[in-house]
């Protein structure tokens, strides 16, 4: 069965399974460049930083930037980007203040699903939901 399906009988609208979805797409490849990648000629990342002066300051709370290294110069060249992880946290907030008592769960490694959507009761009071938040409703591709 599907997340949609899931999150749908589960009690969220039609509407709000499919932006979750869509959330969880657009989280995981965020978080897949965040890791890097890369191919003959160089390899990227994300970092999020601000430029001072022509260098640049990393700085978790900053503006993202597609950070780029190419395999022929010995330099980093930054390029401002939309932050679209901002945009979905956003939007994931305003889904869930929809549903009482539900919680969601962002797991930033992109080898498995971004998103966790946790029902009432799947995270034991004074619980630490990172302990527990594979209990609640995957949700993926």
């Amino acid at each position: 069965m599907s997340c949609i399906n899931v999150l749908i009988q589960s009690g969220f609208s039609e509407d709000d399974a499919y932006a979750l979805r869509r959330i969880a797409m657009t989280l995981h490849r965020w978080h897949e460049l965040e890791c890097g990648d890369g191919n003959d000629y160089g390899s990227w990342t994300i970092a999020r930083g601000h430029k001072k002066n022509g260098v640049f300051e990393y700085d978790d709370a900053g503006t993202p930037f597609l950070e780029y290294h190419s395999h022929l110069e010995n330099k980093a060249r930054y390029t401002p980007m939309a932050d679209r992880e901002r945009g979905a946290q956003k939007r994931l907030t305003k889904i869930m203040a929809r549903y009482s008592g539900w919680m969601a769960y962002v797991q930033g490694d992109p080898r498995g699903a971004s998103l966790y959507v946790l029902r009432p009761g799947d995270v034991p009071d004074d619980a630490d939901v990172s302990s527990y938040y594979n209990r609640g409703i995957s949700v993926y591709k």
